[in-house]
Protein backbone atom coordinates (compact mmCIF):
# COMPACT_ATOMS: atom_id res chain seq x y z
CA UNK A 1 0.00 0.00 0.00
CA UNK A 2 1.52 3.30 -1.10
CA UNK A 3 1.95 5.95 1.56
CA UNK A 4 1.65 9.65 0.88
CA UNK A 5 4.22 12.11 2.20
CA UNK A 6 2.93 15.47 3.35
CA UNK A 7 5.52 18.23 2.96
CA UNK A 8 5.23 21.64 4.57
CA UNK A 9 5.33 24.40 1.92
CA UNK A 10 8.55 26.48 2.04
CA UNK A 11 6.65 29.68 2.85
CA UNK A 12 4.99 28.08 5.86
CA UNK A 13 8.23 26.39 6.94
CA UNK A 14 10.01 29.77 6.84
CA UNK A 15 7.43 31.23 9.20
CA UNK A 16 7.69 28.20 11.48
CA UNK A 17 11.48 28.62 11.58
CA UNK A 18 11.18 32.34 12.27
CA UNK A 19 8.64 31.86 15.05
CA UNK A 20 10.69 29.12 16.73
CA UNK A 21 13.91 31.11 16.47
CA UNK A 22 12.30 34.25 17.88
CA UNK A 23 10.77 32.24 20.74
CA UNK A 24 14.22 30.79 21.44
CA UNK A 25 15.80 34.26 21.56
CA UNK A 26 13.19 35.51 24.02
CA UNK A 27 13.34 32.48 26.33
CA UNK A 28 17.14 32.30 26.24
CA UNK A 29 17.50 36.00 27.08
CA UNK A 30 14.96 35.66 29.88
CA UNK A 31 16.62 32.58 31.38
CA UNK A 32 20.05 34.23 31.23
CA UNK A 33 18.69 37.28 33.03
CA UNK A 34 16.93 35.20 35.69
CA UNK A 35 19.80 32.88 36.53
CA UNK A 36 22.53 34.03 38.86
CA UNK A 37 26.21 33.72 38.02
CA UNK A 38 28.42 31.01 39.53
CA UNK A 39 29.91 33.39 42.10
CA UNK A 40 26.52 34.31 43.52
CA UNK A 41 25.83 30.98 45.20
CA UNK A 42 23.84 32.48 48.03
CA UNK A 43 21.14 33.87 45.75
CA UNK A 44 19.07 30.80 44.94
CA UNK A 45 15.53 32.13 45.17
CA UNK A 46 12.58 31.24 42.97
CA UNK A 47 13.77 33.59 40.22
CA UNK A 48 17.01 31.65 39.84
CA UNK A 49 15.25 28.28 39.99
CA UNK A 50 12.70 29.40 37.39
CA UNK A 51 15.56 30.22 35.05
CA UNK A 52 16.54 26.56 34.69
CA UNK A 53 13.29 25.21 33.17
CA UNK A 54 13.21 28.34 31.02
CA UNK A 55 16.71 27.56 29.76
CA UNK A 56 15.60 23.98 29.09
CA UNK A 57 12.67 25.31 27.06
CA UNK A 58 15.01 27.62 25.14
CA UNK A 59 17.31 24.68 24.32
CA UNK A 60 14.35 22.72 22.96
CA UNK A 61 13.20 25.71 20.91
CA UNK A 62 16.73 26.17 19.56
CA UNK A 63 16.88 22.56 18.39
CA UNK A 64 13.43 22.81 16.81
CA UNK A 65 14.37 26.04 15.04
CA UNK A 66 17.51 24.34 13.69
CA UNK A 67 15.34 21.52 12.36
CA UNK A 68 13.02 24.03 10.66
CA UNK A 69 16.00 25.84 9.14
CA UNK A 70 17.35 22.49 7.95
CA UNK A 71 14.04 21.69 6.25
CA UNK A 72 14.00 25.14 4.66
CA UNK A 73 17.63 25.27 3.48
CA UNK A 74 18.36 21.67 2.54
CA UNK A 75 17.35 22.29 -1.11
CA UNK A 76 20.27 24.76 -1.26
CA UNK A 77 22.81 22.18 -0.04
CA UNK A 78 21.64 19.09 1.82
CA UNK A 79 25.05 18.17 3.25
CA UNK A 80 25.74 21.60 4.75
CA UNK A 81 22.19 21.83 6.10
CA UNK A 82 22.64 18.45 7.80
CA UNK A 83 26.00 19.63 9.16
CA UNK A 84 24.58 22.71 10.91
CA UNK A 85 21.69 20.65 12.29
CA UNK A 86 24.10 18.11 13.82
CA UNK A 87 26.33 20.85 15.24
CA UNK A 88 23.29 22.51 16.79
CA UNK A 89 22.07 19.22 18.27
CA UNK A 90 25.48 18.55 19.81
CA UNK A 91 25.56 22.04 21.34
CA UNK A 92 22.07 21.62 22.78
CA UNK A 93 23.02 18.27 24.35
CA UNK A 94 26.11 19.78 25.99
CA UNK A 95 24.11 22.80 27.18
CA UNK A 96 21.56 20.52 28.87
CA UNK A 97 24.35 18.66 30.72
CA UNK A 98 25.90 21.96 31.86
CA UNK A 99 22.51 23.24 32.96
CA UNK A 100 21.94 20.09 35.02
CA UNK A 101 25.28 20.57 36.76
CA UNK A 102 24.40 24.15 37.69
CA UNK A 103 20.95 23.11 38.87
CA UNK A 104 22.47 20.39 41.05
CA UNK A 105 24.78 23.01 42.55
CA UNK A 106 21.85 25.23 43.54
CA UNK A 107 20.06 22.18 44.96
CA UNK A 108 23.05 21.36 47.15
CA UNK A 109 22.95 24.75 48.86
CA UNK A 110 19.15 24.91 49.08
CA UNK A 111 19.01 23.25 52.49
CA UNK A 112 16.93 20.27 51.32
CA UNK A 113 16.14 17.67 53.99
CA UNK A 114 18.01 14.89 52.19
CA UNK A 115 21.31 16.75 52.51
CA UNK A 116 21.51 16.92 56.31
CA UNK A 117 24.38 14.39 56.35
CA UNK A 118 26.73 16.98 54.86
CA UNK A 119 28.12 20.06 56.52
CA UNK A 120 27.37 23.47 54.97
CA UNK A 121 31.05 23.81 54.08
CA UNK A 122 31.03 20.48 52.22
CA UNK A 123 27.88 21.39 50.30
CA UNK A 124 29.32 24.79 49.41
CA UNK A 125 32.56 23.25 48.15
CA UNK A 126 30.73 20.67 46.00
CA UNK A 127 28.40 23.38 44.64
CA UNK A 128 31.35 25.56 43.65
CA UNK A 129 32.96 22.57 41.93
CA UNK A 130 29.79 21.80 39.97
CA UNK A 131 29.45 25.41 38.90
CA UNK A 132 33.04 25.46 37.70
CA UNK A 133 32.64 22.19 35.78
CA UNK A 134 29.49 23.62 34.18
CA UNK A 135 31.40 26.77 33.32
CA UNK A 136 34.11 24.79 31.54
CA UNK A 137 31.39 22.85 29.76
CA UNK A 138 30.01 26.14 28.49
CA UNK A 139 33.24 26.58 26.54
CA UNK A 140 32.67 23.26 24.76
CA UNK A 141 29.07 24.27 24.11
CA UNK A 142 30.25 27.59 22.64
CA UNK A 143 32.43 25.73 20.13
CA UNK A 144 29.45 23.94 18.57
CA UNK A 145 27.20 27.00 18.79
CA UNK A 146 29.84 29.05 17.03
CA UNK A 147 30.72 26.61 14.25
CA UNK A 148 27.08 25.90 13.32
CA UNK A 149 26.67 29.53 12.26
CA UNK A 150 29.22 29.19 9.43
CA UNK A 151 27.31 26.65 7.28
CA UNK A 152 24.03 28.34 8.26
CA UNK A 153 25.31 31.75 7.17
CA UNK A 154 26.71 30.33 3.93
CA UNK A 155 23.40 28.69 3.03
CA UNK A 156 21.51 31.90 3.85
CA UNK A 157 23.81 33.76 1.43
CA UNK A 158 23.30 31.12 -1.28
CA UNK A 159 19.56 30.69 -0.71
CA UNK A 160 18.45 33.58 -2.91
CA UNK A 161 15.36 34.23 -0.77
CA UNK A 162 17.00 35.65 2.38
CA UNK A 163 19.07 38.85 2.22
CA UNK A 164 22.76 38.09 1.88
CA UNK A 165 23.61 40.61 4.58
CA UNK A 166 21.89 38.36 7.13
CA UNK A 167 24.10 35.46 6.09
CA UNK A 168 27.19 37.65 6.38
CA UNK A 169 26.10 38.76 9.85
CA UNK A 170 25.58 35.14 10.88
CA UNK A 171 29.12 34.27 9.80
CA UNK A 172 30.39 37.31 11.71
CA UNK A 173 28.38 36.06 14.68
CA UNK A 174 30.13 32.69 14.45
CA UNK A 175 33.55 34.33 14.16
CA UNK A 176 32.80 36.54 17.18
CA UNK A 177 31.77 33.50 19.20
CA UNK A 178 35.05 31.79 18.27
CA UNK A 179 36.94 34.88 19.47
CA UNK A 180 34.89 34.74 22.66
CA UNK A 181 35.80 31.08 23.12
CA UNK A 182 39.52 31.78 22.72
CA UNK A 183 39.29 34.74 25.08
CA UNK A 184 37.45 32.79 27.81
CA UNK A 185 39.85 29.86 27.53
CA UNK A 186 43.24 31.57 27.23
CA UNK A 187 42.70 35.22 28.24
CA UNK A 188 39.87 35.30 30.81
CA UNK A 189 40.97 38.72 32.06
CA UNK A 190 40.55 40.42 28.63
CA UNK A 191 36.76 40.49 28.47
CA UNK A 192 36.74 43.50 26.14
CA UNK A 193 37.65 41.12 23.32
CA UNK A 194 34.16 39.64 23.50
CA UNK A 195 32.15 42.87 23.63
CA UNK A 196 31.44 42.96 19.84
CA UNK A 197 29.84 39.50 20.12
CA UNK A 198 26.64 40.63 21.80
CA UNK A 199 25.40 43.30 19.36
CA UNK A 200 26.38 41.16 16.36
CA UNK A 201 24.59 38.14 17.84
CA UNK A 202 21.47 40.17 18.63
CA UNK A 203 21.31 41.81 15.20
CA UNK A 204 22.16 38.71 13.13
CA UNK A 205 19.91 36.15 14.81
CA UNK A 206 16.99 38.50 15.47
CA UNK A 207 17.15 39.70 11.86
CA UNK A 208 17.02 36.11 10.59
CA UNK A 209 14.07 35.26 12.85
CA UNK A 210 12.08 38.38 11.96
CA UNK A 211 12.77 38.09 8.23
CA UNK A 212 11.57 34.50 8.10
CA UNK A 213 8.56 35.24 10.29
CA UNK A 214 7.42 38.40 8.50
CA UNK A 215 8.74 38.14 4.95
CA UNK A 216 8.95 34.34 4.73
CA UNK A 217 10.01 33.23 1.23
CA UNK A 218 8.55 34.00 -2.20
CA UNK A 219 5.75 31.71 -3.31
CA UNK A 220 7.72 30.77 -6.43
CA UNK A 221 10.53 29.34 -4.28
CA UNK A 222 8.64 26.06 -4.27
CA UNK A 223 9.03 25.92 -8.05
CA UNK A 224 12.75 26.80 -7.76
CA UNK A 225 12.69 30.08 -9.69
CA UNK A 226 12.80 32.64 -6.89
CA UNK A 227 14.95 35.70 -7.26
CA UNK A 228 17.65 36.62 -4.78
CA UNK A 229 16.50 38.88 -1.97
CA UNK A 230 17.68 42.46 -2.02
Amino acid sequence: MASSVIEIPPRKMARVAGALYLAFIVTFASSTFMQHGPTDLAATGWVSHAGYPLELASALLFLMSAWALYALLRPVNHDLALLFLLLNAAGVAIECVNMQLRFCATFLISGAAGLKGFSPEQLQAIAVLLFRIGGRGDLVEALFYGVWLFPLGYLVIKSGFIPKIIGILLIMDGASLMICLVQMWFFPEYKKLTYPLYPIMLIAETALALWLLIKAVPEQTAEGDSQPAA
